[in-house]
């Protein structure tokens, strides 16, 4: 069977320039295949082209926008899911314009289609409090209540993704002063984080426990499961809600009713800014691209809005507890009875 256009183009995104050239991660990609594996779908059930003859040409403004539709009106996705397919589409298109310029119109024409407006979601975080109540879940007296503390107490620490923290090796963790741990963030970009005094405690009685050392087994998964394979997204979101809900029968109210990784990564991150710490170290210790990134936590943060607004504009005086114009009764007097 003779290979359409499509197809070829597709495969060449997919599995070589997104992973060699572009450095996209293992969830970007997965994430830009799924798009497309729903676009084939739609077009075979809705438009009677079959994914084996479908070509380049075919593909135009409207089928994506009916696409985008039937995303929202079929399989109730929201504004967020619809735009995260379009951008997959967008990203795909921008780069078929270098390689086939003779579709450059064309490309253009897709790469006009708009996201659709979202409201923003207010950013949630956990108190001081909230981490602490979180962290004295896990049982310290059972191996596997050790590796969940030290795995959670790591996630806050670092304020690392939590794909971040799954794909840790042996080999990304330094102990010797200052202790610090190597995460490969988004782009396969690495950046070094220092971990504080309890966190490496922790870290160190972990590793002594397994008795692995990290410097000879260096491609060991950092975290795994009990059937000794690197732990995955899932288990750790699955660690994270088992323990909250030990904390919410224990009757605490310092969590809320649901918690996601990234909280986490967001109370670390809210909690520096709280205590004085420039964004610009707190970009660094993300890992974001830009600054302007991490001010998102200088808008959610209404204490620090506070604090800016009293620096730039101080208090007037405190004004008399009897006005002026309060101790003229004649005034008072005919303002009540304007109007009768």
């Amino acid at each position: 069977m003779k290979q359409t256009d499509f197809a070829l183009q597709l495969s060449r995104y997919l599995g070589v320039y997104l992973p060699g050239q572009a450095g996209g991660s293992v969830n970007t990609i997965r994430s830009y295949r799924d798009t497309f594996s729903l676009f084939l779908q739609y077009c075979k059930d809705k438009q009677g082209l079959p994914p084996e003859k479908l070509a380049l040409s075919q593909i135009d403004h409207g089928l994506v926008e009916q696409f985008l539709l039937w995303l929202e009106d079929d399989r109730n996705c929201c504004a967020g899911t619809r735009n995260n397919r379009l951008a997959a589409i967008h990203a795909f298109y921008r780069y078929l314009q270098y390689e086939m310029p003779q579709l450059l119109s064309r490309c253009q024409d897709i790469l006009s289609i708009p996201y659709k407006k979202t409201q923003k979601k207010v950013m949630s975080y956990l108190t001081l409090d909230g981490i602490q109540a979180l962290l004295k879940q896990p049982d310290a007296s059972a191996s596997t209540g050790r590796r969940d503390l030290a795995l959670l107490s790591l996630l806050y620490d670092t304020g690392a993704r939590v794909q971040e923290l799954v794909d840790l090796r042996m080999n990304d963790v330094r102990l010797s002063s200052p202790t610090v741990i190597r995460l490969t963030g988004k782009g396969n970009k690495a950046r070094l984080v220092p971990i504080m005094a309890p966190t490496e405690k922790l870290l160190r009685q972990y590793l002594e426990e397994h008795d692995r050392d990290y410097a000879a087994h260096g491609g060991y998964p950092l975290f795994c499961n009990r059937a000794g394979k690197k732990l995955t997204r899932a288990g750790v979101a699955y660690i994270l809600a088992k323990y909250l809900e030990q904390a919410h029968m224990a009757g605490n109210t310092a969590l809320p009713e649901t918690l996601s990784p990234h909280c986490l990564r967001h109370s670390k991150a809210m909690h520096l800014l709280q205590s004085g710490v420039n964004l610009v170290y707190i970009r660094d210790l993300l890992g974001h691209a830009d600054v302007s990134t991490t001010e998102v936590y200088a808008r959610a943060d209404e204490h620090f809005k506070r604090k800016a607004l009293e620096l730039a504009y101080p208090s007037p005086a405190p004004i008399s507890e009897t006005l002026v114009w309060q101790r003229d009764g004649d005034l008072l007097d005919w303002l009540k009875n304007l109007g009768k």
